[in-house]
């Protein structure tokens, strides 16, 4: 029952942000009164961070899949196509957490911000492998510049109304990082 709480979180936190796992939604899309929620977790905080991990975790799963069945030397592209895809776009509850979450991650409790920074980094980490370069200087460097311009892509395409718009602003992000490396 704790895993499905968490999963529903990781989803509703993506779709609706921080105040969307309200801690009465989750519980009653998982079957359980309010009361309950308090056998599973600590505080409300707690399950936010358990939810942010998961939905870093699901994501970081679903790419680094990606890179893996890619030519060797080309996962980063696989990486850049599937995350600037429509579909990543349109799902934004099974999407990349900091896409759908960068600017209330940045006003979090100072409380949380180590929690949240420890993810990015473990996020960072499992994609340096598979990033351009021949050092991990180089590959750090390429993944930041290629990491927040995805984002940015994602983030300004998802406020777009129409299906060309969007594709429009993350074919261009696509084409430019693909030719860029």
């Amino acid at each position: 029952m704790h895993e499905r709480i968490v999963k529903d979180a990781a989803q509703r936190v993506r779709s609706e942000g921080l105040t969307g796992a309200a801690v009465t939604a989750v519980m009653r899309d998982a079957g359980l009164t309010h009361g309950g929620f308090y056998k599973h977790f600590a505080s409300k905080e707690e399950l936010l961070l358990e939810s942010l991990r998961r939905g870093f975790g699901d994501f970081e799963d679903a790419l680094v899949h990606a890179a893996e069945q890619a030519k060797a030397g080309t996962g980063w592209k696989a990486m850049v196509k599937m995350y600037l895809s429509a579909e990543h776009c349109d799902r934004i509850e099974t999407g990349c957490p900091v896409a759908a979450l960068a600017p209330e991650l940045a006003r979090v409790d100072p409380s949380m911000r180590g929690a949240i920074v420890g993810e990015l980094v473990r996020y960072r980490d499992r994609m340096l492998p598979f990033m351009p370069g021949r050092r991990k200087e180089d590959r750090e460097k390429a993944f930041f510049a290629i990491w927040s311009t995805m984002i940015g892509a994602i983030a300004l395409a998802r406020i777009l109304p129409y299906p060309e718009a969007r594709e429009k602003v993350l074919g261009s992000a696509r084409e430019l990082l693909l030719r860029s490396y």
